[in-house]
C-alpha cells in the first residue's frame, strides 16, 4: 500500500506522501480485521462507512481501494491527479468506487462521518440487525484545528453515536511545520470531554497494537476516538518534517523507501501473495457477509419497509399542500404547513436547526426529538453550530436511508458556505431553509439582515436556490427539494407576510421552470417588473398603480433564476420578450446576479449597502422599496426608452 501511493503521487508530480506512508499500517489493520464492504457491490446498504477526512492521503486509500477489489486498476493509480482519471487529487464521492464521501476540505470529513453515524443509530432503531454496521473516519491534525470539528464532535458526544469510531493519525506535523506552533491541545482530554471512549496506540507501525484499539473501540457504548502515534513519512530522508508532506517523493527517495522497507519490485508491481491476502481479508469476507445480510433481508418483514426508505421521492400535486387566493401569513408559517404536510407523508423525513427551531419554523409536529436515548425522533437538535449542522446533513444524505433538511437565519448561511458547496459537489438532495430573508428583519439590524447571501449561493454551480414570493410557490420549492434526487435545495423564506394573489399561472410552474409571468400586462407593454419573495406583491402593487395612469406592465415572477435560464429560448422569450428593454428587477438584496435578466438597458432596485436598524416599514422606505418608488423608477424608465426611440 505504501509503494503504490508513492509511486501514484511520484509520478503524477504532486501529491501527499508523508500521510500515505504513515496511515498505511492503520488503514491495512483497519481493512484486513474490520472493516466489513463487498467491493462487488460498493453501495450495499449496511456496508461499513469509512470517510477519510484527511482527504489529501487519497493516494493510499486508493491504492487499498485497488488491492481489495473494486473498480480500480492499477492503471487508475498510474492516472492519480490526471483528467477524467478514476483517481482525482482528493477523494470523490460518485467519481471513485468505493468512496463514501468527497473530502479535502478539512473537518468537513469528520462531520460527514458523525451524519452517517446518526442515521445509522435511527434506522438501527428501526430495523434492527438489518442496519448494524459501524462507521469509520480517519483524521489528521488539521481536521482537528478546525473549529467544526469541535461543532461535530460535541453533537456525537451528546448524542452517544456508538458506531462511530474516529481514528487520529497524530504525526504533530502539518503543511507549513509542527503543529506545536499553533495546536497544543490534549486530543484525547478534548474527546473525552464531549463523552468519547478514548484510546491511545503509542506505535503507529504495531497492526497487532492498531487492531486491539480498534477492537476495544467497536466494543464501547459510547462513540470512540483512537489517537494513533505516526511518524509522517516514516522511512524517507525526510520522515518526521514538513519536507515529506506535500512534495512527490524524488527517485532516489523512493530508493531509500524501497530499502527501509526491503521492498524490491518493480514500479506498481502487486504481488499474487498480497493480492490473495487482500481478496481473502477483505473481499470474500465482505461478500460473505453481503449475503447472509441479503438473505436476512429476504425472510424479513421489513424488506419493504427498509428498501423504500433509500429509494427516491416522488409527490404527486395532490400530495402537496395548495392555497387559496387570500391566504396571508408569515412566510416561514406557510413554509412549516408544508413541511409538516409532507412529514405525515414522508415518515423518513428528518431534520432540525441550528438552534433556531422556534423562530424558522421548522419543527414537524407531534414527532419527538432525536437524542442518545430516542433515536425515532425526527427533530434534530444541531445547537448553535451552522457549519457543523450542514456537514452532519450532508453526512446523513450520503449515508440514505432519510430525507434530510436544516434550517438557520438567511445571514447565518455564510457559516454553511463550505458544507453547502460540498453537498452541491457531492449531487447530494439536502435540502436547507433559510428564513429572516432580507432587510425587512428590521430592527435586529444589519448584523441579521442579509444583503449578498443570496447572490453568494446563487454563484454555487448544481444548487437550486429559491426565494418564493407566494404560499404556492413555497409549495412547489418544498416538492422540489423532496424530489430531488441529485441536487441540494435552498428554500429562502420571509419573516414577515406572504400573501397568495391571483396570479395568471400556476405556483407550479416554479418546479419546471424557475420563472414565470406571474400577472400580464392588460394593454401595450410598457415595461417588465421581475421580482421574488415579498418583493413580489410589491410588484404587483406598482402594476395595479401604473395601469391607472395607462402604463401597462408584466409581473413577472423568478424565485429561481438558475433554472429559468436553462429553459429553451422559446420559453425565456415567451416570458421576457427581447425586443422589450424596459425591465426591472426588485430585490431587497444584493443586486448582483439580476443583470443578466434586465439587460444593458434595464434597471435593479436592489441592495448595494448593509441595511440599517429600524422599523420594518422605515427600513424598507430608506432603501426605496415602496410602491411609489417602483412606479416612479418605471416612468423614468419607460420615458428614457421613448427618448432613446425617437432620437
Amino acid at each position: 500500500m505504501k509503494m503504490l501511493a508513492v509511486q501514484s503521487i511520484t509520478r503524477a508530480g504532486s501529491g501527499h506522501p508523508g500521510i500515505a506512508i504513515d496511515l498505511a499500517p492503520t488503514l491495512y489493520t483497519l481493512a484486513t480485521r474490520h472493516l466489513v464492504v463487498d467491493p462487488t457491490s460498493p453501495k450495499w446498504i449496511n456496508r461499513d462507512r469509512l470517510v477519510l477526512s484527511a482527504g489529501h492521503g487519497s493516494a493510499l486509500l486508493y491504492s487499498f481501494l485497488h488491492l481489495a477489489g473494486f473498480d480500480l486498476s492499477i492503471d487508475d493509480l498510474k492516472s492519480f491527479r490526471k483528467l477524467g482519471s478514476k483517481t482525482p487529487g482528493h477523494p470523490e464521492f460518485g467519481i471513485v468506487p468505493g468512496v463514501d464521501a468527497t473530502t479535502g476540505p478539512l473537518g468537513q470529513g469528520l462531520g460527514m462521518g458523525v451524519g452517517m453515524a446518526m442515521t445509522q443509530k435511527r434506522l438501527e432503531a428501526q430495523f434492527g440487525k438489518l442496519m448494524s454496521h459501524d462507521t469509520f473516519v480517519i483524521v489528521g491534525d488539521g481536521d482537528l484545528m478546525e473549529g467544526v470539528s469541535h461543532e461535530v464532535s460535541e453533537f456525537a458526544g451528546n448524542n452517544n453515536l456508538n458506531r462511530l469510531i474516529v481514528l487520529y493519525d497524530s504525526n504533530d506535523i502539518s503543511l507549513d511545520g509542527p503543529t506545536s506552533r499553533s495546536f497544543k491541545t490534549n486530543v484525547r482530554q478534548r474527546f473525552a470531554s464531549y463523552g468519547f471512549d478514548t484510546f491511545l496506540v503509542e506505535d503507529g507501525e504495531d497492526v497487532d497494537e492498531i487492531d486491539a484499539a480498534i477492537a476495544a473501540a467497536k466494543k464501547s457504548d459510547r462513540p470512540s476516538f483512537v489517537e494513533i502515534r505516526t511518524v509522517i513519512g516514516r522511512g524517507t530522508p525526510n520522515q518526521g518534517t514538513n519536507k515529506v508532506h506535500g512534495a512527490p517523493l524524488s527517485l532516489e527517495e523512493i530508493e531509500v523507501l524501497k530499502d527501509n522497507l526491503n521492498w524490491h519490485h518493480e514500479d506498481f508491481e502487486v504481488t499474487a501473495e498480497v493480492k490473495k491476502s487482500f481478496r481473502e481479508q477483505v473481499l470474500e469476507r465482505g461478500h460473505q457477509a453481503r449475503l447472509a445480510w441479503e438473505d436476512e433481508l429476504h425472510n424479513s418483514s421489513q424488506r419493504s419497509e427498509l428498501l423504500r426508505s433509500f429509494a427516491p421521492v416522488k409527490l404527486e400535486d395532490k400530495q402537496v399542500p395548495h392555497f387559496e387566493v387570500g391566504a396571508k401569513k408569515n412566510g416561514r408559517v406557510f413554509g412549516k404547513e408544508v413541511l409538516n404536510s409532507l412529514a405525515e407523508q414522508i415518515p423518513n423525513l428528518i431534520g432540525g436547526s441550528a438552534d433556531l427551531v422556534s423562530s424558522t419554523k421548522t419543527n414537524i409536529d407531534d414527532v419527538g426529538m432525536f437524542d442518545a436515548d430516542h433515536p425515532l425522533g425526527r427533530n434534530i437538535p444541531f445547537g448553535v453550530h451552522e457549519f457543523g449542522m450542514a456537514t452532519i446533513l450532508n453526512g446523513m444524505a450520503l449515508h440514505g436511508g432519510v430525507k434530510v433538511f436544516g434550517s438557520t437565519f438567511t445571514v447565518f448561511s455564510d457559516y454553511m458556505k463550505g458544507a453547502i458547496r460540498l453537498s452541491a459537489l457531492q449531487k447530494l438532495p439536502v435540502t436547507f431553509v433559510l428564513t429572516h430573508d432580507s432587510i425587512a428583519v428590521g430592527s435586529d439590524g444589519p448584523t441579521h439582515q442579509p444583503v449578498e447571501q443570496m447572490a453568494g449561493l446563487q454563484s454555487i454551480p448544481n444548487l437550486n436556490v429559491i426565494r418564493p414570493g407566494s404560499p404556492n410557490e413555497i409549495a412547489s420549492a418544498w416538492k422540489t427539494a423532496i424530489e430531488s434526487t441529485n441536487k441540494p435545495t435552498v428554500i429562502i423564506l420571509s419573516r414577515q407576510d406572504i400573501e397568495e394573489l391571483q396570479n395568471d399561472n400556476s405556483a407550479t410552474l416554479l418546479q419546471s421552470r424557475g420563472g414565470y409571468v406571474s400577472s400580464f400586462e392588460h394593454g401595450q407593454l410598457s415595461a417588465i417588473l421581475m421580482a421574488n419573495g415579498t418583493e413580489l406583491p410589491l410588484a404587483r402593487e406598482a402594476q395595479s398603480q401604473l395601469a391607472m395612469n395607462g402604463i401597462h406592465v408584466r409581473v413577472v415572477s423568478m424565485p429561481n433564476q438558475d433554472v429559468f435560464m436553462r429553459q429553451a429560448s422559446s420559453f425565456r422569450e415567451s416570458v421576457l420578450p427581447d425586443n422589450q428593454r424596459c425591465r426591472i428587477a426588485i430585490g431587497m438584496g444584493s443586486s448582483l446576479g439580476w443583470a443578466n435578466l434586465v439587460g444593458l438597458d434595464g434597471e435593479i432596485i436592489g441592495m448595494d449597502s448593509f441595511g440599517r436598524s429600524g422599523d420594518e416599514a422605515d427600513v424598507e422606505e430608506m432603501f426605496n422599496f415602496t410602491v411609489d418608488d417602483v412606479v416612479d423608477e418605471v416612468n423614468k424608465l419607460v420615458r428614457s426608452n421613448r427618448e432613446r426611440l425617437a432620437s
